[in-house]
């Protein structure tokens, strides 16, 4: 009996063996078919760029030219930036002025299409319809010459953040705050004191340099239209670099400031490098003026502008925050900088051929007769008789 059991025991031994050795072949033939066909085909390859930047077209679409004219004893000028509300159908138009002319102050603007040709859209006109006077924390307006008024950008709190390059020859400060939609100040954004100028006046050494300070401004998607106080982000960048961070053997580059908020609560959560392309020959002023949130995964649309004895000039790129270094707690942007990832840009479109002027303002309008994304620029006709407000349309299509 046990020499039965032991016999019995061997058989079922060796059988498992032969079944694990079917098994086996029997998965190689099974695959080895499949390699195969894996190795007779194109797989696709992925670049680097397309890994980082999402696929975007522009096109350019239409042009139109505010006629000069005053509003409500305002004149009508300086555009620096723009915000679009796609519940009022309404676009916010922040003005530069410092007080020499009027109040600093935003204008509503109603952008009406021309949407004839469906493929081929048209500005038809842009109307001015309000004017409103911004006033600081003490209720009153900002007196003249403590402002240089040039992002906006709404917020789920039904307010309005608007930054200021500051006045740095007359020691004026630059600030990011929040306004309520009727102008009144509710509170400035906490900025780091490597922003702030060290020597107005005099030999500066530190901070944001004159009219170079906070120029773009813009919030994530996400947060406009929402309900509740959930938290929300703001960007903003200085147009050129600190004055720390000059440095005349590299292109310009600017500081870029990523924020967390919500009602009453404000958090820097970090900052980036961001290179400027380099000037064009004959260059007297060169910047990013404008910053445009297209998702909630980093990318963005960054406009940079120049003008020299060429005349005004412009470049629209997609721009990541992908893989870029916390540069926050870096004291210099000079030199090499090993270790340092800036953010990486794409360009989109270079305006060279276009017959441009002071390109400074950027937002999402709305949406186009087919459908697409249009895209609105702004120029800052600086209140000069030989320079214009203008308005670009473009459309965005692609992946977003």
């Amino acid at each position: 009996m046990q020499m039965m059991q032991r016999h019995l025991g061997d058989c079922v031994k060796r059988f498992e063996q032969g079944r694990r050795v079917v098994s086996h072949w029997f998965l190689i033939l099974l695959v080895l078919p499949c390699l195969g066909l894996l190795s007779g085909c194109n797989l696709p390859q992925v670049s680097a760029e397309d890994r980082l930047f999402l696929k975007l077209n522009v096109e350019v679409l239409d042009e139109y030219r505010l006629p000069k004219q005053d509003f409500q004893n305002t004149p009508v000028g300086g555009l620096s930036a723009i915000a679009y509300d796609p519940q009022q159908d309404r676009l916010y138009a922040q003005s530069d002025d410092r007080g020499d002319r009027a109040a600093a102050r935003f204008y509503t603007l109603k952008l009406n299409l021309d949407g004839t040709n469906p493929q081929q859209p048209k500005i038809k006109n842009v109307a001015v319809e309000k004017v409103t006077t911004l006033r600081a924390s003490d209720g009153q307006p900002f007196s003249p010459g403590t402002v240089d008024l040039e992002g906006i950008a709404l917020s789920p709190l039904r307010s309005l953040f608007i930054s200021s390059e500051g006045v740095t020859r007359a020691g004026v400060e630059p600030f990011v705050a929040e306004f309520d939609r009727n102008g009144q100040w509710k509170r400035n954004l906490p900025i780091p004191q490597r922003y702030i100028p060290d020597a107005p006046g005099g030999e500066q050494t530190q901070g944001v340099r004159d009219n170079l300070g906070f120029e773009a401004l813009t919030l994530n998607p996400g947060g406009y239209g929402t309900t509740g106080v959930e938290p929300f982000r703001l960007f903003t960048a200085t147009e050129s670099s600190l004055a720390q961070d000059m440095d005349p053997a590299n292109p310009p580059r600017s500081r870029l400031l990523h924020y967390l908020l919500e009602e009453g609560k404000a958090l820097l959560l970090a900052e980036h490098l961001y290179p400027l392309d380099a000037a064009p020959e004959g260059t007297l002023y060169h910047g990013l003026t404008e910053l445009l949130a297209i998702d909630q995964g980093g990318h963005f649309l960054s406009l940079e502008r120049t003008f020299g004895s060429y005349g005004f000039g412009a470049k629209l790129f997609q721009i990541t925050l992908g893989g870029a270094t916390d540069t926050s707690t870096i004291a210099s942007l000079k030199g090499e900088l090993k270790g340092v990832q800036p953010i990486q840009k794409k360009l989109l479109l270079d305006f060279a051929k276009l017959p441009i002027d002071n390109l400074e303002g950027m937002t999402f309008g709305p949406r186009l007769p087919d459908g697409s994304q249009s895209l609105i620029l702004v120029s800052d006709d600086n209140f000069r008789l030989e320079q214009f407000t203008q308005f670009w349309l473009l459309r965005l299509s692609g992946k977003r």
